[in-house]
């Protein structure tokens, strides 16, 4: 069409005909843009991101008003712990703690469960950050998990006073570094009996509380990379075989409590410094120089590098995630 109207018609009157066309489609385009105005701005050179409109300036400033913390309705929901009831077995100080703090950030109300007649100072601080800063609360209850009587009057109790229970989070646990042969039969109990059957008497004492409310929940183990793998250079047979239990067990309460809404999983750490292994190394200082050159990211890892997988794990971003291990070891067994 464009060629025969090349031949036929006068370059002057082509030219009419273009404009005319062109001023058309023109003064559509404005009147569409004027009854359906562009969402957002559009990008100016040499100058930052345009400003979000005043609806949502005013709403992000009331949530910061609001909240200074992370489990805000505002941020990645499905992370939102607000209104939730957690406990953290172990969570005294090291690890335990850690994952405690991180909970109260997404807004949990967080029950820590210890063994030592008192936390360590590092949770006092933790304790005052959650009242003060975070909208939330932080308790403890001292209490041996092997103590199956008094663990679950502590549950129920915690239970009760909430009108449900929403996660835990397993991370009491012993360690002993004993050669397979010499190690006596009380000190291997002592080690499941923490390790294995402490972990499953806490996990079945929530579980009933969960099922009695009816709203599901969710129970993460923190087993051990050490339960996939045999340690190079560190001798903790028992230990080991505890961890792996754990992995196990997580599968098999998964199986069984599903139906009722609960999901069951375990985080495997790599190795972590902490005080105690600080303390190790001193003993071992060829362990601090060769740990890191066993995994791919060549360096070991801290107790904060895994507040984000027990916050996962117990909210709703892991909703479909049951019976699986969550291991964070630096690569270490996939070699």
């Amino acid at each position: 069409m464009a060629s025969l109207l090349s031949r036929t018609v006068p370059r002057a009157l082509r030219t009419s005909v273009f404009t005319a066309r062109t001023t058309s489609i023109l003064q559509s385009r404005q009147k569409h843009d004027l009854h359906n105005p562009p969402q957002g701005n559009a990008p100016v050179p040499d100058r930052g991101p345009p400003s979000p409109p005043k609806e949502e300036s005013t709403s992000l400033k009331d949530n910061y008003a609001a909240a200074s913390y992370l489990g805000t309705t505002k941020r990645l929901p499905e992370f939102n712990l607000n209104d939730k009831v957690v406990l953290v077995t172990g969570a005294a100080r090291g690890l335990g703690l850690v994952q405690a703090e991180a909970l109260l950030e997404a807004g949990a109300t967080v029950y820590a469960l210890d063994r030592l007649p008192e936390p360590s100072p590092d949770f006092w601080r933790v304790q005052k950050r959650a009242a003060e800063e975070l909208g939330t609360t932080l308790h403890y209850r001292q209490i041996d998990v092997r103590n199956v009587p008094q663990l679950n009057e502590v549950v129920q109790s915690i239970s009760q006073v909430h009108g449900k229970l929403d996660g835990l989070i397993a991370a009491a646990g012993i360690q002993q570094e004993t050669a397979a042969l010499d190690y006596k039969q009380e000190d291997a109990n002592m080690m499941f009996e923490v390790n294995v059957t402490g972990v499953m008497m806490t996990a079945q004492a929530c579980a009933r509380e969960m099922i009695k409310h009816g709203n599901g929940g969710s129970i993460a183990f923190i087993a051990s990379m050490s339960g996939t793998v045999a340690n190079r250079g560190l001798i903790c047979s028992a230990y080991n075989a505890s961890k792996a239990a754990l992995i196990q067990l997580a599968r098999n309460l998964a199986a069984e409590w599903g139906s009722h809404g609960i999901r069951v999983n375990t985080i495997s750490p790599g190795y972590i410094v902490t005080a105690m292994v600080e303390a190790l190394f001193e003993q071992y200082p060829e362990r601090r120089r060769d740990w890191p050159t066993q995994n791919m990211l060549g360096k070991l890892s801290k107790p904060e590098e895994y507040r984000g997988a027990g916050v996962f794990l117990i909210s709703d971003a892991s909703s479909f995630m049951t019976g699986a291990d969550l291991r964070i070891d630096g690569g270490h067994a996939a070699w």
